[in-house]
């Protein structure tokens, strides 16, 4: 079992944070699980599923995924799209604001062994971030790539002034991930 685990993901930090100044005056949408966090986690979704109106929300019984407008705006992100040799599905920025939390929850199935991965790239961050995976504390900078198993008890705490944004890609896996 991979707990987490830094890719060799290429990522060009200025061109991300540029990706995600040109999207956010799109406006970021609450996320749609509101029993999960307090405070304000959000996102702007780049890619999902055709006909879902419910932003962030992507359904379990569908494959169908595609760019959503925003995308079009961006340049960072298909660039690291592109280093991933497998299935693309939802794509999002997501932002924890200061003073919210993700409470510990379980994404039930959401590991590489079951064949999905979730993928983080942080965009914006702070050293009061806590990131807590498996009872482990995780140091996620920002600009590096990291495969997470979010089937693993975990939570997120941003104590500092400024928001945590994270590029956040789900995937089929493919071997050679």
């Amino acid at each position: 079992m991979i707990a987490a685990h830094r890719l060799p993901i290429v990522c060009d930090l200025t061109q991300l944070q540029a990706d995600l100044a040109a999207v956010a005056p799109a406006g970021w949408h609450p996320h749609f699980n509101t029993g999960y966090y307090d405070g304000d986690w959000s996102g702007i979704p780049l890619r999902g599923q055709p006909g879902i109106h419910v932003p962030l929300y992507t359904d379990p019984s569908r494959s169908d995924f595609a760019d959503l407008p925003a995308m079009s705006r961006c340049s960072a992100v298909p660039a690291i799209l592109g280093q991933l040799p497998h299935p693309i599905e939802s794509v999002r920025f997501l932002r924890l604001s200061p003073g919210s939390s993700i409470h510990q929850h379980r994404d039930h199935g959401l590991r590489w062994e079951e064949g999905v991965a979730r993928l983080h790239v942080p965009v914006h961050t702070n050293p009061e971030v806590e990131f807590v995976s498996g009872g482990s504390r995780l140091v996620l900078a920002e600009g590096e790539c990291w495969y997470i198993d979010f089937d693993l008890p975990h939570e997120v705490h941003n104590r500092g002034a400024s928001d945590r944004v994270h590029l956040v890609i789900d995937v089929r896996v493919a071997q050679e991930l």
